[in-house]
């Protein structure tokens, strides 16, 4: 079997990565993990979706090509954020309708709030009966966007959190075991020796570039003798219903 070295087009061709910014040949293994979780909700959304700290707003014209209403929420339009439809603290409430939402996205996010259950609180308000929370934090992650990474949560932290805000069917899945969240650890750790002129970063990256795509590759396969993925998982996406 050949094995083929990811390119910049690897992220590409998944379900939404030609839509995230942030998937690098050092790190696809995880954003197709959380975007194969996200193509199997997103493709049923209908009506409206609140993107809570949206960002670069990655899912944006995914949902406007399927005729849904997208709304981007961030704390203010910038750089990171280039593409919010209204600005606003998630740390504090929302000037917007009680039931006005038929599915949230809160991807990333829930790490960087003071006040994660109000967040939590306002999505279950927005939601209409029935509608769909989509949400994913990191674990066993670096800190990043400092000062503004306050939390790590637990599967049970998230359970007990989104059950005292009013869900219910709460799901909470690992994206990847142990294998996976080390190959991301030394990646992110090997990525940082990759500056200083244009030469030697081109060549760091061509010395990289293997040692990246084969653990990316081996990751999922070795993750199935990790027996207890939740104990040592790079983050959590969870499912919960209003």
């Amino acid at each position: 079997m050949i094995l083929q070295l990811p390119s910049v087009g690897h992220c590409a061709s998944m379900p939404l990565m030609n839509r995230h910014p942030n998937c690098g040949l050092h790190n696809w293994l995880i954003y197709r993990k959380l975007e194969a979780r996200l193509d199997r909700h997103l493709r049923r959304v209908e009506g409206t979706i609140y993107d809570l700290g949206c960002g670069e707003s990655p899912y944006r014209a995914r949902m406007l090509e399927r005729g849904v209403r997208y709304v981007g929420i961030d704390w203010e339009r910038s750089l990171h954020s280039p593409e919010a439809d209204l600005l606003a603290d998630l740390n504090r409430p929302l000037a917007l309708p009680d039931a006005s939402a038929d599915a949230i996205l809160c991807i990333s996010v829930l790490e960087h709030l003071r006040r994660p259950e109000l967040c939590l609180a306002e999505a279950a308000r927005l939601l209409k009966p029935g509608g769909v929370l989509l949400l994913q934090v990191p674990w066993q992650w670096s800190l990043h966007e400092l000062p503004h990474d306050w939390f790590r949560y637990s599967p049970v932290a998230l359970e007990g959190m989104l059950s005292a805000s009013g869900f219910r069917e709460i799901d909470v899945a690992t994206l990847g075991g142990f294998f996976t969240m080390m190959t991301l650890k030394l990646n992110y750790f090997s990525r940082r020796f990759v500056k200083g002129p244009a030469l030697l970063r081109f060549l760091s990256l061509l010395l990289l570039l293997p040692f990246w795509s084969l653990g990316q590759l081996l990751a999922p396969l070795l993750d199935q003798l990790d027996r207890s993925q939740a104990m040592e998982t790079s983050g959590y996406f969870v499912v919960a219903v209003r």
